[in-house]
């Protein structure tokens, strides 16, 4: 819903604008100076990114539309989850894990924590990390140091559609420029043509220039940034992740560990401690 938000005031502060400066609209309708700069622009992200990313980057679409999906609700539910297993950890030993982690569907605890079940990365970075807990004799720095290079690479991948959108944004006023000379070319041959016809083909070429500024600086790059923002908040739940698990394998009770968790937490997103507490005592009854 931003994201269309936005869109509608970019386009509306800028058509209407123009349009309170006695410009006609029907002007700026160009369509193959739209098709030489989106054309080119297209090509070059074509012959820039692997498929992956190609594929990833339509695919971010509905990201966009929808926006982050993470808040203070569910992050307060996940760190509800964390307390539910290290208390039954805590209780029973972390071998009384096993059929949680290797069903989670099916476990009393996850299904009381719905978004985090339908969460796929997530769940699976809980359930991977948890079974090496139960079946490896691994010391808190050696998890720590796993845990970092999966993050790093989670990053990296996650960065790329971004940085691929980014890219064409960084081109497409470049293109704005090659759809004006086109257009000035075109300008040229009809040197000597009636005056209206020499005034269009100016405009043409002028409206080249500014679509490709227009399509950089209003829509392509703002669409990469908020990915990147958005990007930015997926990594925060892996990273609370991270430290509940590290606390409560370096023996931390469990509301000490989600407490660790807690205060990694952006503070738009970040529960009061008595707020937090009440909540999981809460799902715990």
């Amino acid at each position: 819903m931003k994201f269309i938000v936005g869109v509608i005031i970019v386009l509306g502060c800028v058509a209407g604008g123009f349009v309170l400066s006695h410009g006609n609209l029907v002007a700026l309708w160009q369509p193959f100076e739209l098709l030489i700069i989106g054309g080119a622009a297209f090509g070059a992200f074509v012959i820039t990114n692997p498929g992956t990313v190609i594929k990833g980057t339509f695919g971010s679409i509905g990201t966009l539309l929808s926006g982050s999906k993470h808040s203070k609700k569910s992050y307060m539910e996940l760190l509800g989850l964390m307390f539910d297993l290290f208390s039954k950890a805590r209780k029973e030993g972390l071998m009384a894990l096993e059929a949680d982690i290797d069903e989670p569907e099916n476990s009393e605890i996850f299904k009381k924590y719905p978004s985090i079940l339908k969460n796929h990365h997530v769940l699976e970075f809980i359930a991977d990390y948890l079974r090496l807990m139960v079946g490896g004799n691994m010391n808190p720095f050696e998890l720590e140091n796993l845990m970092d290079v999966e993050l790093e690479t989670h990053h990296h991948e996650a960065e790329q559609v971004p940085a691929a959108i980014q890219g064409v944004s960084d081109g497409l006023p470049g293109f704005g420029i090659v759809a004006a000379v086109l257009g000035i070319v075109i300008t040229m041959a009809s040197i000597g043509g009636p005056v209206e016809e020499l005034g269009h083909h100016v405009a043409a070429a002028l409206v080249g220039t500014f679509l490709g500024i227009l399509l950089a600086y209003g829509f392509v790059g703002p669409m990469g940034a908020s990915l990147k923002a958005i990007n930015e908040d997926e990594a925060k739940v892996f990273e609370c992740i991270k430290v509940c698990l590290l606390a409560t394998l370096n023996g931390y009770a469990p509301q000490i560990a989600v407490e660790f968790g807690r205060k990694t937490l952006y503070s738009h997103h970040r529960p009061g401690f008595q707020e937090l507490e009440d909540f999981v005592k809460g799902k715990a009854e």
